[in-house]
């Protein structure tokens, strides 16, 4: 998930628009399955093709884009053995399993979340590469425009709207100073943090940002800017989502708003205001393209595609935490919203 300066003009307007894995034993995490097209372990059959999902963390979010790609290919009726990959969080895993899918000659590839994705398109050539959840695919340089692919590769956007979101959570939750906590190394949300700044300057916010490396410092991030700020936004952050009860906790104790950019991952509660995309839906529209790729279409030819319906986006409203912060909902919000969360349980409206 990544985007640039481009995604203002270009990205923003489509909104309003078996070989086993052999992987180094110095790499951790790595996880492996192998499942054909019921969906049951087994080795390749007479006629299937491989196709090969790689993601480069295990949550809620991603591991639903895996599913809806499974299931969208396997209802195509074609024979295809999925080789479902994890790469932990690892840069260099994520490059072992793009080897690992190029010598299996997988006859597609699938990178979910911008690392993965570039690990497949920096090591693949001549097979090809859809890529999935990703935010600024242009600015990722995986394709040149939102037109068409790039030689072997293309695949779906998960483009988000910061300057929206910022402007719901300043009249939903009335707050003044706004906090932001991303991972440096994600490139998603160091160029999420260009729009933010943009965002709090229109709205007359203070920002106050707070970088972390690994998931095992998100706790701690959020008791060092929780006190200075009055809500604290996140946008789809791999890294943050794969240990989203830290911060959920610290916000709870501290009786501060968390809203998230991925609604997939809340369904739980503990964010106040989630709004975003089901990713199962990315994931139903990456199978799309790569059923597309096995009926033959050439993957230069199919456009970067984008979830710009409504129904693409759900709204959450966690009514619990909303008394917990001690905020009163607007009742058109109320009204907008699809999901409820109260008394500790969703129901979908």
């Amino acid at each position: 998930m990544k985007k640039t300066k481009s995604k203002n003009s270009v990205v923003h307007a489509a909104l309003l628009l078996a070989a086993a894995c052999v992987l180094s034993a110095a790499i951790s995490g790595c996880q492996k399955k192998t499942t054909d097209s019921a969906g049951s372990k087994g080795s390749a059959g007479s006629g299937e093709v491989l196709v090969g999902i790689s993601k480069i963390v295990a949550h809620e979010a991603l591991d639903a884009v895996e599913k809806g790609v499974i299931d969208r290919v396997t209802e195509s009726g074609k024979a295809v053995r999925f080789d479902l990959q994890n790469a932990a969080g690892d840069m260099n895993a994520a490059a072992q399993i793009a080897a690992q899918f190029k010598s299996e000659k997988a006859a597609v590839t699938v990178g979910i979340a911008t690392p993965t994705a570039l690990a497949l398109a920096n090591n693949i050539t001549n097979i090809p590469v859809v890529f999935s959840a990703v935010t600024d695919p242009v600015g990722a340089k995986l394709v040149d425009n939102l037109q068409g692919g790039k030689g072997n590769i293309t695949g779906v956007s998960d483009a988000i709207d910061e300057p929206r979101h910022i402007k719901m959570f300043k009249e939903i939750a009335k707050i003044k100073t706004l906090g932001y906590i991303y991972t440096s190394s994600e490139d998603n949300s160091v160029s999420s943090l260009v729009h933010v700044k943009e965002a709090c300057a229109a709205e007359g916010l203070a920002l106050v940002e707070q970088a972390i490396t690994n998931s095992s410092e998100l706790r701690q991030a959020a008791e060092t800017i929780i006190s200075r700020v009055d809500g604290i936004y996140i946008t789809t952050d791999n890294t943050i989502f794969a240990a989203l009860p830290a911060l959920t906790e610290v916000c709870n104790k501290n009786k501060k708003p968390l809203f998230s950019a991925d609604f997939t991952a809340c369904k739980g509660g503990g964010a106040f205001i989630a709004f975003g995309f089901d990713y199962y839906k990315i994931g139903l529209a990456t199978g799309d393209i790569v059923v597309q790729i096995l009926n033959g279409k050439k993957p230069a030819d199919i456009p970067t595609k984008f979830l710009t319906e409504r129904s693409d986006i759900d709204f959450l409203i966690d009514l619990d935490q909303a008394a917990n912060c001690g905020i009163e909902v607007p009742s058109e919000y109320l009204a907008q919203a699809n999901y409820l969360f109260q008394n500790g349980k969703l129901t979908q409206k």
